[in-house]
């Protein structure tokens, strides 16, 4: 295996981000959400969201030029969900009073389990402590909360989020303390 890299994500990613996003989900999303949960949900609250790109708080991972991988973090309130989604809050967070937000890992199916997820995690971790922040959250997918409950995130408790047509999928809320 060749060394990875992590990089801040371009918009000229945005094609190369929505294919990890497809492939993650249809891939990896199977035994915890049906057909129509995974479809409704990759029209809605799983996508790119491009704010986060601008802001420089996204990262692409790649294995030579091949992204297979991609997570990020935010300084503003919009919990999850792509520009696509509605309810956006691009109000930017106080990080004396507010959590910083984990958002929008995605890793292709052939990737997973490998750590890539975990060390995404600690570098959005970092950043966030350098901005400020002193605790993160983040909306988990179910899939998602297994690594996310990995890394010390706290939550359990499912929530019921309303997608179109009508579908409602689960997500888990959750958090964690960054010390310091």
């Amino acid at each position: 295996m060749t060394e990875l890299r992590y990089r801040k994500a371009t918009l000229a990613d945005a094609e190369a981000i929505r294919n990890i996003i497809v492939a993650s989900v249809e891939g990896l999303s199977r035994g915890d959400y049906d057909e129509r949960q995974i479809q409704a949900a990759l029209g809605s609250a799983f996508g790119l969201d491009s704010e986060l790109v601008r802001d420089g708080t996204y990262f692409v991972v790649e294995d030579g030029s091949e992204p297979v991988a991609c997570g990020g973090w935010s300084k503003r309130k919009t919990l999850f969900g792509g520009d696509q989604q509605a309810g956006r809050q691009s109000e930017l967070l106080d990080p004396a009073a507010d959590s910083a937000r984990v958002r929008a890992f995605f890793v292709r199916p052939e990737w997973a389990r490998r750590g890539i997820g975990r060390t995404l995690l600690e570098l959005c971790e970092a950043e966030a402590r350098q901005h400020g922040f002193h605790s993160t959250q983040l909306m988990a997918t179910l899939p998602g909360h297994r690594l996310y409950k990995a890394c010390g995130y706290i939550g359990d408790e499912r929530v019921d989020t309303p997608l179109p047509g009508e579908v409602v999928i689960e997500f888990i809320p959750m958090r964690k303390n960054l010390g310091g």
